[in-house]
């Protein structure tokens, strides 16, 4: 007979999302369940940096913070920026943010996902009422007189209230309960690559607007920067099949040599881009958080701060209940209804920000740089624009 653990919640899914949730929940005394598919991610310090880089905003550090994980992801790597460079392909019109302007000392940091993960992963190892089911995946969900049972590989079978999905895009907590999630495909992928330039980065992200997408270098240390280029599919798949010296090259031309030559480039990947919403984040005693929710465009680097706000906020719904509660629609509903409406809109506004700089009409071009050189010299909606971002 299979065994059945009790717990206050059941997180599927182990990324940035679930175990933040997770460490925060577990940091409270709350009996939780992680189950994730993969083996733990480990950090090792003589490895080259990941392809895949957060740019965090001091939101996601207070939350880090509060989770007891920051001093881990400093100890690591994490790279502060300064300031952020934005202009159009094409034209004048140029942007600056600058942490100067808001009286910090940084506008966020670029660090590895598997330096967050590694640091939440040890954190919850060292957590009394966490259980790690890793790896394992989930079998089935189904529901008992008064609650949730999980059923894992092995047989095991996790007892909640509650079922949060922090699967990703493909969750699969997701699928078992029925949601629906509509999906925008955007025609392009993510090139990423990590790249040493002439000029260093200058604690600097730059982002330049071209016709087939945004091209974005972030700063990493020692003078690298992680590279996320939007591009149409065909683009994407030339540009991982030439050498290092063309696409050195390449890279420098599409960012105007602001950064000089790019003199070093290490593996390439690329993956699809896809705008994404659940019809329903909820459902009876399940939530879902992150990309298992909704997913955006990467031009401006938000997804993953999304996330994080969905499980602070979830969390801070939770945890003044008795976990009684925790399954409760009424208390759910006011999960969604706080996150649902924000992550809807920024994915719009993304999606409006491709259409705009994407467009190649002489008219557009010219209106763009026009408003990006006025929207420069406002510093006042500058200062707004840059603390909501942060997360202030």
């Amino acid at each position: 007979m299979a065994s059945l653990q009790v717990f206050d919640a059941v997180v599927v899914g182990a990324g940035i999302v679930g175990a933040t949730l997770a460490a925060l929940l577990g940091k409270a005394g709350k009996r939780v369940a992680l189950v994730e598919a993969r083996p733990p991610i480990r950090f090792d310090a003589e490895s080259h940096f990941d392809l895949r880089v957060s740019a965090i905003n001091r939101a996601s550090q207070q939350t880090f913070e509060d989770a007891e994980v920051w001093p881990s992801i400093i100890a690591k790597r994490a790279h502060a920026y300064e300031s952020m460079n934005v202009w159009d392909e094409g034209g004048a019109g140029e942007v600056r943010f600058s942490a100067a302007e808001v009286g910090a000392l940084e506008l966020g940091h670029i660090i590895e996902n598997s330096v967050i993960q590694s640091s939440l992963f040890e954190c919850l190892e060292a957590c009394s009422t966490v259980s790690l089911f890793c790896p394992s995946r989930v079998v089935s969900i189904d529901d008992s007189e008064r609650s949730k049972i999980v059923t894992i590989e092995g047989g095991e079978q996790l007892h909640s209230q509650l079922v949060v999905g922090a699967d990703g895009p493909s969750s699969i907590v997701r699928e078992m309960v029925g949601i629906s999630v509509e999906r925008e495909d955007y025609a392009q992928k993510g090139l990423v690559a990590v790249v040493k330039t002439e000029h260093g980065h200058q604690d600097t992200a730059w982002q330049r607007f071209l016709p087939g997408g945004p091209l974005a270098l972030l700063p990493l240390d020692n003078g690298y920067s992680s590279i996320v280029w939007s591009l149409p599919a065909d683009q994407s798949s030339r540009l991982l099949k030439i050498t290092d010296v063309e696409f050195c090259r390449a890279l420098a031309e599409a960012s105007e040599h602001r950064l000089g030559a790019v003199t070093e480039v290490g593996k390439r990947a690329a993956f699809p881009l896809m705008g994404s919403q659940a019809t329903s984040y909820i459902d009876a005693g399940v939530a879902l958080v992150g990309d298992a929710a909704h997913t955006i465009h990467p031009l401006a680097g938000q997804g993953v701060n999304l996330g994080i706000k969905d499980a602070v906020v979830l969390a801070d719904i939770l945890l003044p209940l008795s976990s009684r509660d925790w399954g409760s629609h009424k208390q759910l509903r006011r999960y969604e209804r706080a996150r649902k409406g924000e992550n809807l809109l920024a994915m719009k506004v993304m999606e409006g920000f491709k259409h705009l700089f994407s467009h190649d009409a002489a008219l557009v071009k010219m209106t763009r740089n026009t408003g990006l050189n006025l929207f420069n010299s406002m510093p006042l909606v500058k200062q707004q624009i840059m603390r909501s971002a942060m997360g202030l």
